[in-house]
């Protein structure tokens, strides 16, 4: 993407330089701005896309886990992302986010399926029990 977008510049500062004096230089040059500015918005729509469709694609990578119906229950159906902190053969940690920020951690002991859900910075613990 960005070598389209510099061959694009080139190819405007070189359509410049040759046409020098030239009315049409002015219009060349214009035409070459816009260019650079629709792959720019192209570029820019297209990470909009992707960052619409990774809390959704996220719930539905996690959904299999079996804290997660308690876990959403809990703190409701946002457009979290879930972060893997531990998964080791006793315990599963996740980081729970909304917008970049961190909101709550789940502590989930696997041989007691014994869930914790703690809301980070305000509230502390809001869950502390076995789930089925």
């Amino acid at each position: 993407m960005y070598k389209s977008m510099i061959a694009l510049v080139a190819v405007a500062i070189m359509l410049t330089a040759c046409n020098e004096g030239d009315e049409n230089s002015k219009e060349v040059t214009e035409k070459g701005e816009q260019s650079v500015q629709t792959a720019d918005e192209q570029v820019t729509q297209n990470e909009s896309a992707q960052n619409e469709t990774t809390p959704r694609a996220d719930h539905e990578k996690w959904s299999s886990l079996p804290e997660y119906g308690k876990i959403i229950e809990q703190i409701g159906n946002e457009d979290y992302n879930f972060n893997k902190e531990t998964d080791n053969d006793n315990k599963r940690v996740l980081l729970i986010d909304l917008k970049g920020e961190n909101q709550y951690k789940t502590i989930f002991v696997k041989n007691t399926n014994r869930l914790k859900i703690v809301k980070i910075n305000v509230g502390g613990e809001i869950f502390n029990e076995v789930i089925k």
